[in-house]
């Protein structure tokens, strides 16, 4: 067994390697981009080495840069992780070229199945059953045309995806012949920007369709068995959120005849370690096994993935298995210890959900921030891997994923109900999370019966929903409360009515107002009174409740409790600070509340507010449409902002004027931060 790896990745990933070489008596080292310096990664790893400067992305993708800190530490291995060169064959083979052990099958292997198109050719070889479907490369977009509508039957809709690659970019929908063109065409420049191959696959699309994908384990003495299934169907945007082990639509037989299958899909490229093999299920009735069976059971190979898969962890609770554990093994030249027939297993029901950086009410967008509280749930029932720490920093620069809540329990429905309550315990401040969302998704009917499809997960309602008044009175009393303490702590405590924050005057107290945007929305709040003991809180329109609120030391984390009365309930909830913004959060959900500036005064006294534009997401300003002094009209696009190749238009939100721009083309900027004023046109 090796005495020290090398992780070739960050993250959640990265920690997760790190926990199974520490139990194992096996060192870690870790690798980090300038803008890692500081990351949980690096900072748990037994030693840690900088691989270059900034872009920050490239430098987990420098081969040559690894390959020498792992020379330089006296690493006998290197571990990939998941994504940047973990499917890469040719830093495989660069670590073998070096005298390391690449912790992944063979170059190959990789090789073999990281073109789909060669790879569904040689698994129907083997006996897999695969989608019809046309493509290989130095095709031209007509002849794809071509071929699909000289199909026997030319299936619509289609799907048109990348050769290379994965992860649903380049992906496209096809519904009609005429429409045809313009996706390949599409769907080649984002794979060549993507992957730099152009090279397009077109099969026939299944409407609703489920992903379930089998776990594979091989030894280098030829040993290949199955762990079971994964349910994947509950996706967005073609990437995975929430995952299952085992499948409710799989039973014994079924399991067997798709495990067998994948076996022989991992040995047709004489593959070696930890794999998975996806297989797409039509959304109809799933017919039996057998000869004697009305409908037979149809499934269809997609794509084999060489490497460790993001929801391992599902398979490993219900099997009671290590996989990073066996990947060393193996990859140290050990025989597995059992067959597909007597794997060990502890049985029951896992669960995986992951916590992105995204906004699912602006589609998914990815978010940005630095990590200003932190609570992640524990307990002998749920697993969190994590790659988050207070005061991390969150950047477009990586992939959104930031951790993974996973459950476990004896049957389905338990381990849905111990998912859901471990998410209720999950609390990020800082960086908006699609948290919420997955609570949401995991209460769906049709997610608690298991009738699951690919689509199903982008058709739950994803709409913003607005601040309540218990959390907008929470803000307001915190900021009172911080103010406060503020003033003690510096030395300034008050020492006469003027100065304590409670709106005390001559006659009677006055109201101190707010203005907090959230969720696209300006709301108003007065508080009157003294916040830590005894106040009146109205917002917007309603009139005043009694409240009261304290502010406690966390439990560590970053942040502290804040404990608000308000209207007869006591509720506790996470608080942080950033600057103008109030964070608060509780039971699974986030609010970020920005003070927003008073609304100026016009003629006759009256207050008119202007519209800040914001940024939907951290990324770079990639043009800008508009000038300081410019008329603008409701939906004109004033700028567009980039960020992970996508690219999003920020329109006006009002007819008005430009006051203010401070938006300039290639300016870094961050999730919210403001880029531009939008004043009363007769201002």
């Amino acid at each position: 067994m090796f005495s020290k790896v090398l992780i070739a990745n960050r993250g959640e990933i990265a920690v997760r390697v790190i926990r199974t070489l520490r139990a194992m008596g096996i060192d870690s080292v870790a690798v980090y981009s300038d803008a890692d310096a500081g990351a949980r990664h690096v900072r748990e790893a037994d030693e840690a080495v900088r691989i270059g400067p900034p872009p920050a992305a490239e430098s987990y993708l420098n081969i040559d840069a690894i390959v020498t800190a792992a020379l330089a530490v006296g690493a006998q291995a290197v571990h990939p992780g998941y994504g940047f060169l973990a499917e890469n064959a040719a830093f495989a083979r660069a670590c073998a070229a070096a005298g390391l052990v690449f912790v992944g099958p063979p170059a190959s292997a990789i090789e073999a199945m990281g073109d789909k198109i060669a790879a569904k050719a040689r698994v129907a070889k083997a006996g897999v059953p695969v989608v019809p479907g046309a493509g290989s490369a130095g095709l031209t977009e007509e002849e794809l045309t071509d071929k699909v509508l000289r199909w026997n039957d030319p299936w619509f809709p289609v799907l048109v995806k990348p050769s290379a690659g994965g992860g649903g970019k380049g992906m496209r929908v096809v519904r009609s012949a005429a429409d045809l063109p313009a996706a390949l065409a599409g769907a080649r420049r984002e794979a060549t920007a993507s992957f730099g191959d152009g090279t397009l696959l077109v099969e026939r699309y299944l409407e609703r369709p489920r992903h379930i994908e089998i776990q594979v384990l091989a030894d280098a003495h030829g040993t290949v068995v199955h762990l079971g299934e994964r349910e994947c169907s509950l996706q967005r945007r073609h990437q995975k959120i929430i995952e299952e082990s085992p499948s409710p639509l799989i039973d014994p037989a079924r399991r067997e005849v798709m495990g067998r299958a994948a076996i022989e899909a991992a040995r047709s490229v004489g593959y070696a370690g930890a794999g998975t093999v996806e297989f797409i299920v039509p959304g109809t009735a799933p017919g039996g096994v057998g000869p004697d069976t009305e409908a037979e059971f149809e499934f269809f190979f997609m794509e084999m993935n060489t490497r460790l898969q993001v929801e391992h962890p599902v398979t490993e609770l219900v099997y009671g298995l290590d996989l990073v554990e066996w990947q060393l093994r193996v990859a140290a030249g050990q025989r597995l210890p059992f067959t597909t027939e007597v794997v060990p297993a502890t049985g029951g029901h896992a669960v995986e959900a992951r916590v992105y950086a995204e906004d699912p009410a602006r589609g998914f967008l990815p978010t940005g921030g630095t990590v200003l509280a932190l609570r992640e749930p524990s307990g002998p029932y749920t697993r969190v891997d994590s790659g988050l720490a207070p005061g991390a920093a969150v950047t477009s620069a990586y992939d959104p994923m930031l951790a993974k809540v996973i459950a476990w329990a004896p049957d389905r429905a338990s381990a849905l109900r111990r998912l859901d309550a471990a998410l209720a315990d999950t609390v990020i401040l800082g960086v908006p999370t699609n948290v919420a969302y997955l609570r949401a998704l995991l209460a769906d009917p049709d997610v608690q019966a298991g009738r699951l499809d690919t689509g199903l997960a982008e058709r739950i309602a994803t709409d913003a929903v607005p601040a309540p008044d218990e959390v907008l009175a929470a803000a307001a009393l915190a900021r009172l409360l911080t103010q406060d303490r503020g003033q003690r702590d510096s030395g300034q405590a008050a020492v006469d009515p003027w100065e304590i924050p409670d709106g005390w005057r001559i006659g009677g107290p006055a109201w101190t107002k707010f203005r907090f945007g959230a969720t696209g929305a300006v709301a108003e709040v007065r508080v009157r009174g003294l916040a830590a003991a005894a106040a009146e809180v109205a917002v917007g329109d309603g009139g005043p409740v009694p409240a009261s609120a304290e502010l406690q030391p966390g439990p560590g984390g970053g942040g502290a409790d804040l404990l608000l009365r308000y209207g007869g309930r006591t509720v506790r909830y996470v608080y942080a600070a950033d600057g103008e913004t109030s964070w608060l959060g509780r039971a699974g959900r986030a609010w970020a509340l920005t003070a927003e500036r008073p609304a100026p005064l016009r003629a006759g006294g009256a207050g008119v507010a202007d519209a800040t534009v914001r940024s939907p997401m951290p990324g770079t300003v990639l043009a800008v449409h508009v000038t300081e002094g410019g008329q603008v009209t409701s939906g004109q696009p004033l700028l567009i902002v980039e960020a992970m190749k996508m690219e999003h238009v920020v329109t006006a939100p009002s007819d008005g004027v430009v006051t203010e721009l401070t938006a300039r083309v290639g300016q870094q900027v961050r999730l919210d931060e403001a880029l531009a004023v939008i004043g009363s046109a007769g201002e």
